[in-house]
């Protein structure tokens, strides 16, 4: 049920007629803890209209940080639950660092965790997301310009093997 329910949200989503609804929904949804990834999409619609390079960009960012912004409530609101991991060296490192780690909230498979976390420790609120969003705009801004480099022939040949 769940993956039907999975497969249904992606024929959504891949729908043209969409384009910076699909990117924002699926930003904000990667950048919760469901494993999925974001830049295939922002790269697809800027490929499909450069003009529409920075709005692209912006709405990635927008969505990526609200996603962060929810990881950071739902980390917030677990602390009670797992109140012993406290001595982690993650927390060590979080509260030393403060909302400057949010920087790093681009990383895949670490950047989700680290909002979670931030919300556990109550960092400040608005330099986290300030932070979070600086970072997520960068690794938007560098992937689809490296991607975007990449010669037409490449991506055409990659989706004839499939």
């Amino acid at each position: 049920m769940i993956e039907t329910a999975i497969r249904w949200l992606f024929d959504v989503l891949a729908v043209p007629e969409v384009g910076l609804t699909s990117v924002f929904l699926i930003s904000l949804l990667s950048a919760t803890l469901l494993p999925m990834g974001s830049e295939p999409a922002v790269f697809a619609v800027v490929k499909a209209n450069e003009a529409m390079f920075w709005p692209t960009i912006l709405v990635a960012t927008v969505g990526n940080t609200i996603g962060g912004a929810i990881d950071y409530w739902m980390g917030y609101g677990a602390k009670q639950a797992f109140a012993r991991e406290r001595e982690s060296r993650w927390f060590g490192w979080l509260q030393r660092y403060g909302a400057k780690t949010m920087l790093l909230s681009w990383l895949p498979g670490v950047g989700d965790p680290i909002c979670t976390l931030a919300g556990w420790l109550k960092l400040p609120f608005w330099p986290s997301i300030f932070y979070m969003g600086v970072g997520k705009f960068l690794r938007y801004l560098t992937m689809t310009a490296a991607l975007l480099w990449v010669p037409d022939g490449f991506w055409r040949d990659l989706a004839n093997l499939f």
